[in-house]
């Protein structure tokens, strides 16, 4: 069997972002049978309905790769107790138009890393409530919140703390198992 190809995406734009450093970490511990590949969510325009029947190219490559795709992993911070703007918006566009949602049926794991004790788990409980009308096969357990996140990571951005690791790597095996029976559903 090929290697699982996920795309990967972080809901930070942020150059030092702890979320796209949980996207490294993960590509380290990936198994071989995984490829995990990250899309870079800068550039991607506000969501503009007007646009949706002609999108901007960069949203295009977005909808494209998540098609093409077997399953996604997402790394989300929290702002105000929620989804960060730029994820909301990224999601937004490739869920339209109405009839061409790209996250349909796509299985998906979510993981969040933040510097409040919670870990982003605010942020990851409302992700999944849109994602529950968008359709999307969400693995439920194991949760990863990564909190404190200046005593997980070290300054270059690694993640040190072995727990993190762990469900991490929990995290994916998890996400392997859930897409191996949505397409033994198809």
């Amino acid at each position: 069997m090929s290697a699982l190809k996920v795309l990967a995406f972080a809901g930070s734009l942020r150059q030092g972002s702890y979320n796209r450093a949980l996207l490294r970490a993960a590509q380290e511990l990936a198994s071989g049978n995984m490829e995990i590949e990250v899309f870079d969510l800068s550039g991607i325009p506000e969501f503009n309905q007007d646009q949706e029947t002609n999108m901007p190219p960069r949203v295009v490559e977005f909808k494209n790769k998540i098609v093409a795709a077997d399953a996604l992993l997402i790394a989300t911070p929290e702002h105000n107790y929620s989804v960060p703007g730029v994820l909301k918006n990224a999601i937004d566009w490739a869920s339209r138009p109405y009839g061409n949602n790209s996250f349909n049926d796509k299985p998906v794991a979510i993981m969040s890393a933040s510097a409040g004790f919670l870990g982003g788990a605010r942020a990851q409980y409302h992700l999944r409530q849109s994602f529950v009308f968008l359709n999307v096969r969400t693995v439920n357990r194991p949760e990863v919140f990564v909190g404190n996140v200046r005593d997980r990571f070290d300054a270059d951005g690694r993640l040190l703390d072995e727990t993190s690791r762990a469900k991490i790597k929990e995290l994916l095996e998890a996400l392997i198992k859930l897409t191996s029976e949505c397409r033994a559903q198809q």
